[in-house]
């Protein structure tokens, strides 16, 4: 969406609005957003034109899930073609029911401006999760308008490889120039993903010098499942000094223990870096819980890049909620983690979690994931956290079987000989909390539904987003 269509009102700021939109500001990105919101509401009011107290105004209160599509509207009107505003707004119409009203207004917006890969992608998610039958057809729409533009193809092969949709995306691929740019490199993921690629390593000779992270972890992935892991750790090694670090962390830890290399107990702390505490919360304050973050739950199906199967995720920062009971949660459960990281090992400069212990606690993310019957979650990481936890609201009746967190366990498509290292079962009121670079997945189980929450803490000096 071209940013010369954005227009804002020339306005005049009184001096009382703007200190109380800095203080809000600030109080943002500390994520004391009952804090944010009676200043932000004040700098609004002081000032009608001031467009960026409005959209933090429309901002804090998304993220505190009260109503925010109203003040989305008035934002828009002060700040028309901000696109970051114009994607909040988006996001608020399908958290607060309207997702129709999402669909409509963004198709409409991907329609005018075709080349808008962003509008492109969060309607796909958009339509993802609300279970449209249709989820990619404003890419092949825009591609049957633009059939030269090669960029627009390669990001909707690239959404396509995040879903694992291998035969879509590789239609799309099919369809585009060889020599296009990104369309080998793109080749060469798909084959290595979809186990066509020999084990030649020499399949990356074309690509040597390229300093791109994403192919060199195809290149970690592909050496892993070809039996070399002492190439694996190679390349990882020259990526985790640098801000990749949380992708390749991961995967270097796969090839240690492989290797039988001693760095491995030094990444994990010989086990003592995770733990299963029982929080005291009475079952019916958990009930409550359970009843409260149940209501929350309004999407169809999971967010395709992340690693729910058979079940449904939230969408915003859930431990943001301004109601009372999950502002009690969220004291508890700060509380826990701070306990936890002082109870640590001492701080090493080299590890990536004992050398960013935060001073404050905040979640870089927070969310609940409810599943049914059989379902689970597919080993994963989560790269831009610190820490990560589940904490478990209800199980299965008493007996049921599966449902455990499984840590240390890897990508089954690697097809690596290596079992989790420490099953942790669940039970109400139960926090588990381990480094975001373990790898870690969920049994699947008996019963009729696993409710939990989950959230990864931000490592020390890490920017809070500014969305105005």
């Amino acid at each position: 969406m071209p940013r010369a269509s954005r227009v804002i009102a020339k306005v005049t700021i009184p001096a009382k609005a703007r200190r109380a939109f800095e203080r809000a500001r600030e109080a943002h990105a500390g994520q004391d957003l009952e804090q944010a919101w009676p200043l932000v509401h004040e700098a609004a009011a002081t000032s009608p034109g001031f467009a960026a107290a409005a959209f933090l105004k429309a901002q804090v209160a998304f993220e505190s899930w009260r109503p925010s599509v109203a003040l989305f509207e008035q934002a828009l009107a002060l700040d028309r073609g901000n696109t970051a505003l114009v994607r909040n707004f988006v996001l608020a119409l399908a958290e607060e029911g309207q997702a129709a009203r999402a669909d409509a207004l963004l198709s409409g917006l991907v329609g005018r401006n075709p080349l808008w890969l962003d509008g492109h992608g969060l309607l796909t998610t958009l339509r993802l999760t609300s279970g449209h039958p249709s989820p990619y057809s404003s890419f092949a729409e825009a591609c049957a308008l633009n059939p030269a533009d090669q960029t627009l193809r390669l990001a909707w092969f690239h959404r396509l490889a995040t879903a694992r949709a291998w035969e879509q995306a590789e239609t799309v691929l099919a369809a585009m120039a060889p020599s296009a740019a990104g369309v080998a490199a793109a080749q060469l993921f798909l084959a290595c993903e979809t186990g066509r690629a020999g084990a030649d390593p020499a399949i990356f000779a074309p690509f040597a010098g390229h300093l791109d992270a994403g192919l060199a972890l195809v290149e970690v992935r592909h050496a892993l499942r070809h039996d070399d892991a002492a190439r694996a750790e190679a390349i990882a090694a020259r990526w985790t000094p640098t801000t990749h670090a949380g992708q390749f962390w991961p995967y270097r830890d796969l090839a240690w223990r492989l290797l039988g290399d001693p760095r491995h107990a030094w990444l994990t702390g010989e086990g003592q870096l995770v733990a299963a505490l029982d929080l005291a919360l009475g079952a019916d304050e958990l009930a409550q819980l359970a009843q409260f973050v149940r209501s929350l739950h309004r999407l169809v199906a999971p967010f395709p890049e992340q690693s729910v199967e058979g079940g449904t995720q939230t969408g915003r920062n859930l431990l943001l909620h301004h109601d009372p009971v999950i502002a009690r949660l969220r004291q508890t459960l700060t509380s826990a983690v701070a306990d936890w990281r002082d109870g640590l090992p001492p701080a090493d400069a080299a590890h990536p979690l004992l050398g960013r212990k935060p001073a404050d606690i905040r979640f870089a993310g927070s969310w609940s994931v409810r599943l049914a019957a059989k379902g689970h979650h597919r080993p994963h990481v989560h790269p831009h956290g610190w820490a990560s936890s589940a904490f478990y609201l209800a199980l299965p009746k008493p007996g049921a079987a599966g449902g455990s967190l499984a840590i240390g366990t890897p990508p089954p498509e690697l097809g690596l000989p290596l079992a989790p290292e420490r099953i942790i079962d669940p039970a109400p009121g139960r926090l588990a909390l381990f480094p975001s670079t373990c790898w870690h997945a969920t049994m699947p189980f008996a019963g009729e539904e696993r409710l939990t929450i989950a959230f990864d803490i931000a490592p020390h000096g890490a920017a809070q987003e500014q969305t105005s």
